[in-house]
């Protein structure tokens, strides 16, 4: 099992995280078997949200190892996600 995570807060009501969607697709056909991307809404799950600090969607972080290794806010191309994962693989 990996032990990077790519965690995505995003909203359904949100259109920078719905721009977000193929990004992340591209980071999943990449780095899937070395990487977990999680989806996360924000509404359905706001103790989680609070725990990571998220105040605006889509918010990115990327654990490894539990710890938080990087976090992005606003739409972040799969180009610079794929870029700071390699980082910490």
């Amino acid at each position: 099992m990996s032990n990077v995570e790519l965690l995505d807060f995003s909203a359904t009501w949100c259109g920078p995280c719905k721009m977000q969607k193929p990004h992340l697709e591209k980071v999943e056909a990449e780095l899937g078997d070395k990487v977990a991307v999680k989806v996360i809404d924000v509404d359905q799950n706001q103790s989680l949200a609070a725990q990571y600090g998220v105040q605006a969607v889509p918010t990115l972080v990327i654990l490894k190892d539990g710890e938080i290794a990087k976090r992005f806010t606003g739409l972040t191309t799969a180009g610079v996600l794929i870029e700071e994962l390699n980082k910490v693989l």
